[in-house]
């Protein structure tokens, strides 16, 4: 039984770091979702305005999503609890990978993606949406309005993908 039990994870420091991170991440989404919704109320309020141009090329914009991905599912019947259940069980699939995994690397991107999926999970749960709030646009065409969650949960993505076809390869020819 203990012996299973050391199997099954290997680095407490790297899982507690990571929910140190995941925690922080999840702490900056939602507040830099409340910010942006609060800032552009107020150009509302003062000017009439229900975006705030920072660039020629970047607005922030108060946009809520009650689907994924670029607005797919908006109109699904229980959609929050559905969306909310399916980002809980992955969760949890990333937070036993994370305990499990021996590779620090690998612990940064699954802490990325744990901390975007919890801050669009919390904000699902309490708004029946998620909030985004950046619009990249550029001669009439706009990147859908997405938020510090999605930018985390791509960033841990491309840390996965990057590890596991470049880094991953290094090292076992390191081993060898």
């Amino acid at each position: 039984m203990i012996k299973d039990l050391k199997n099954f994870c290997c680095d407490k420091k790297l899982f507690f770091i990571g929910i140190l991170i995941a925690s922080i991440l999840t702490y900056f989404d939602l507040l830099t979702k409340q910010i942006a919704f609060n800032t552009v109320d107020q150009a509302f309020i003062n000017k009439n305005l229900n975006y705030i141009i920072v660039t020629d090329f970047f607005n922030i914009v108060k946009v809520w999503n009650h689907g994924v991905s670029f607005g797919m599912f908006n109109d699904l019947e229980h959609g929050r609890i559905i969306f909310a259940s399916i980002v809980a069980l992955i969760s949890i699939f990333l937070l036993i990978w994370l305990y499990k995994n021996e590779n620090s690397i690998v612990s940064y991107a699954l802490s990325f993606i744990i901390g975007g999926a919890m801050g669009n999970m919390i904000d699902r749960l309490k708004n029946s949406a998620v909030a985004d709030f950046l619009d990249f646009h550029i001669a009439g065409y706009h990147w859908p309005a997405f938020n510090l969650a999605d930018c985390a949960v791509f960033i841990g993505v491309a840390i996965l993908i990057f590890d596991d076809l470049i880094l991953s390869k290094k090292r076992d020819e390191k081993d060898n």
